[in-house]
């Protein structure tokens, strides 16, 4: 059986392999490998006895009854059994213990794509009956069809003959068949407005689930919930100081009930800010810098120096870690095909909530009621929860601004809600006890130890949605209607060519975009991340940010306008107009209507989100060998003060210090003369002792 490489990389461009390459029935039989595998790990062929079938687990798979080793005999018995058509269509007609192994180790590293067979996403190799001279032909008439009026690929065909016999005909050209031709021509010189489509829904990538499944949660971050719901306050756009309504995410631990994250979008939630969310729950929240010392680390079993200098700042007093499962509900968000893919790449499973079950989500439901009790009644702008018990005016009343929301939410979550006393959510170990959270995490720490491992910043670029496009020799790549990279230096070695990627994307790049900020994408070359600038931004020029909701609006009123969108450069008045940027904000036209202005600060605070989750570049020449050692000193003595604390803790009284070593051989050195003014004293002793003699 031939499984794909260890490191997972492609030919060119050194771009991992993905599950998205395998064709509909390669990824069925994908799947169907799974299944086997899962069971011979687990018992189980879905992974969890949650969702354990009725026949399940078998008694030669029983995780309780079997070894590892006996499953995986048992398995290879199974499946030498099955008939060689069967056997041949999912490619295990010959198996062994070894090779579940390999395939065990393949899934842990790269997932559903580990498993699949390298003989069905192989890169491409060439055709051997495209000689040198038939390589000559295709490219001449190539260059000929540009002169030419649109003529058919059969047309193309009878020309490629006709340079042949015309050009060798003393040799014995062989022309391969029409297929082979399309084929090499679309390779070489692209189909020709051709564009890219999911055609697997996310909701066939969501993990099945059985009805009456429960789950018992022991450990933070096995469950963790997700939740969106308006946020039941007016707030103030930070542009034209208009009252809007902004939406309210929050990602909630299970087990501790901690808030270990939460989002506000001025509209409603997408997938990107779902993704990023995620990544927020693996990271630590920095310190800000009107919070006192009450809100640092607090937890026992890792140092708050220690976990500083990982971090690379002050760490406030809010769990994080990787979550093993997250439940949410059916919205379109969460079952949209970028959610469900940013999961696969952190490892998530997805829970889905049943639908009319509200215990599966009775605790984020609980903590939305919390927080609007607790909080948002006593703010100005509260607009309540129905409309008949709406103030009289609460637009008129909002003074918060969408930044100044946004941080009273992050102190009130770690002053008051990581403390607050959980009544109804006492632990099962302890009933009658005090806890809150913090509490909570910290017995969890202890018993079981934290897991301190801080993602890398490139998780950024891995969690945006990707797009499978081609490279153009000048102008770059083409992504929502708009191109970019076409002076980027990074893709002069690629211009043209094909990625050498097998499957559905044969020959594409991957390309990711952040749709909040369409200004630049970011493509990774041989394991480092590069931006692709959009192509009509002017040189040396900032432009404002504006979303792939704008860019539609460009494109529309650009074809209004009579303008032929042939470069990025003439759309650039056009987007300038739309989002007003040639007027400083005190000027704007008060002819704007409330719409406008909604839309246009919903806009601005969505990349100002985006701006804050892309990783800082790192300095060109790396930090200055001062910088380095004020780092250094600082998280050693960090680190030293920590030590001594704990020494001075462990011993209140410090012992005295023990003579010096001179002293001691001056005490019992017999040969040593006195000093001057010891002889003196001593002569002056013995003459009154000698006077009445």
């Amino acid at each position: 059986m031939d499984l794909p490489a260890e490191d997972g990389l492609m030919a060119e461009g050194g771009q991992v392999r993905r599950a998205e390459d395998l064709a509909e029935h390669d990824l069925a039989r994908a799947r169907i490998r799974q299944e086997h595998l899962l069971e011979v790990e687990t018992g189980y062929r879905s992974g969890s006895r949650f969702w354990a079938r009725p026949d399940e687990p078998r008694p030669a798979f029983d995780p309780a009854q079997t070894t590892l080793t006996e499953r995986r005999l048992a398995k290879v018995r199974e499946l030498r059994e099955l008939g060689p058509q069967e056997a041949k269509q999912l490619g295990l007609e010959s198996i062994s213990e070894r090779t579940l192994r390999r395939m065990a180790a393949q899934h842990a590293e790269q997932g559903l794509a580990g498993l699949a067979d390298g003989r069905w996403t192989r890169g491409l190799s060439g055709h051997a009956s495209v000689t040198p001279e038939v390589e000559e032909a295709i490219v001449a008439v190539h260059a000929e069809s540009l002169h030419r009026s649109r003529m058919s690929m059969k047309s193309k065909e009878r020309l490629i003959h006709q340079y042949v016999r015309e050009r060798f005909p003393d040799r014995e050209v062989r022309v391969p068949h029409y297929t082979t031709l399309i084929k090499v021509w679309r390779e070489w010189f692209g189909p020709g407005g051709g564009r890219q489509r999911y055609v697997r829904s996310a909701a066939a990538a969501a993990a099945t689930w059985m009805p009456e499944a429960t789950v018992h949660v022991s450990r933070p971050g096995q469950v963790v919930v997700l939740d969106t719901t308006p946020l039941p306050v007016k707030v103030l756009d930070d542009v034209f100081a208009e009252p809007i309504t902004v939406h309210l995410t929050i990602a909630l631990d299970a087990c501790t009930h901690s808030i270990v994250a939460f989002r506000l979008t001025p509209v409603a939630e997408s997938s990107v800010e779902v993704a990023m969310l995620l990544r927020d729950v693996l990271l630590p929240l920095p310190m800000r810098p009107d919070w006192g010392p009450e809100t640092e680390w607090p937890y026992p079993g890792a140092p708050a120096a220690l976990v500083a200098e990982l971090a690379g700042h002050p760490v406030a007093g809010l769990p994080f870690f990787a979550p093993e499962t997250v439940t949410s509900d059916h919205g379109a968000v969460y079952k949209s095909h970028h959610f469900v893919q940013a999961a696969a790449i952190l490892g998530i499973d997805l829970l889905p909530a049943r639908a009319m079950r509200p215990p599966d989500k009775a605790a984020c439901e609980r903590a939305f009621a919390g927080i609007q009790s607790l909080l948002l009644e006593l703010l100005l702008g509260y607009r309540g929860i129905d409309v008949a018990d709406r103030g009289a005016d609460p637009e008129g009343d909002a003074t918060w601004t969408l930044s100044e929301m946004e941080h009273l939410l992050a102190t009130w979550i770690v002053k008051v809600w990581q403390n607050r006393r959980l009544d109804q959510y006492a632990p099962a170990w302890d009933l009658g006890g005090r806890h809150s959270p913090n509490t909570l995490f910290a017995a969890a720490a202890a018993r079981d130890g934290i897991c301190l491992e801080i993602p890398p910043p490139e998780l950024y670029y891995e969690l945006l949605p990707v797009h499978f496009v081609r490279i153009d020799t000048r102008r770059g790549v083409k992504i929502g209607g708009l191109w970019y990279g076409a002076h980027s230096p990074v893709l002069e070695t690629h211009r043209g060519r094909l990625s050498g990627r097998g499957g559905r994307h044969a020959g594409k790049w991957a390309v990711h975009r952040d749709p909040r900020d369409c200004r630049q994408v970011f493509i990774e070359l041989d394991g480092a991340w590069h931006e692709l600038l959009w192509n009509g931004l002017p040189p040396g020029q900032e432009v404002p940010a504006f979303s792939d909701a704008r860019v539609g609006d460009v494109l529309r009123q650009a074809a209004k306008a009579g303008l032929k969108p042939r470069s990025d450069a003439e759309l650039l008045p056009v987007l300038l107009g739309l989002v007003a940027a040639k007027t400083p904000v005190d000027a704007w036209p008060t002819q704007m209507t409330r719409q406008q202005k909604t839309e246009r600060a919903r806009e601005l605070a969505r990349a100002r989100a985006a701006a804050l989750d892309r990783p800082a570049p790192a300095p060109p020449l790396g930090p200055s060998p001062a910088d380095a050692r004020a780092l250094h000193q600082q998280a050693t003595a960090a680190v030293e003060a920590d030590r001594r604390r704990r020494r001075m803790a462990a011993v209140p009284v410090p012992p005295p210090a023990p003579p010096l070593l001179a002293d001691s051989l001056r005490a019992k050195k017999l040969f040593l003369l006195p000093d001057e003014e010891q002889d003196a004293s001593a002569e002056a002793g013995t003459g009154r002792a000698e006077e009445p003699s």
